[in-house]
């Protein structure tokens, strides 16, 4: 353990310094962006199926977001573009879980929920009867 210690402090000429804003600022982007991965993880394997929650995309959005800014104080060009258009499919997914959730449908039967255009109901298996003004109709 002292090995992972002493890799993640810093020595040498900076060491007095210690870590300024933007340093913390990347190490921020940066486990939250990691930490997107295990919110998969934890959500495909409590479902038992391959899922990717809305917190997933929240944590890719804010952690590229943070390392955007970095990258934009660092004036690295390589490291720019590697994060200057990662929120055009975070945003993208964002706005289709939205119409989705706004097109589920709730059972009559069990109170879940299920997706707009399920005829039956994914939890009990009841026919979903979906009533006009349900609809927007």
């Amino acid at each position: 353990m002292h090995w992972l210690f002493s890799a993640a402090t810093i020595s040498g000429p900076d060491a007095a310094e210690g870590l300024s804003v933007w340093e913390i600022l990347a190490w921020i982007g940066n486990v939250v962006f990691g930490l997107r991965f295990f919110v998969q993880w934890w959500a495909t394997e409590r479902q038992k199926r391959v899922v990717v929650p809305v917190l997933f995309w929240w944590l890719s959005l804010v952690g590229s977001g943070l390392m955007l800014v970095y990258a934009v104080h660092l004036r690295k060009p390589a490291l720019i573009c590697g994060y200057l258009f990662n929120w055009i499919p975070y945003i993208r997914s964002l706005v289709i879980h939205g119409r989705m959730k706004r097109a589920e449908v709730r059972c009559t039967s069990c109170q879940a929920y299920s997706p707009g255009t399920a005829r039956f109901c994914a939890a009990c298996g009841a026919r979903v009867e979906l009533l006009a003004a349900e609809q927007g109709a």
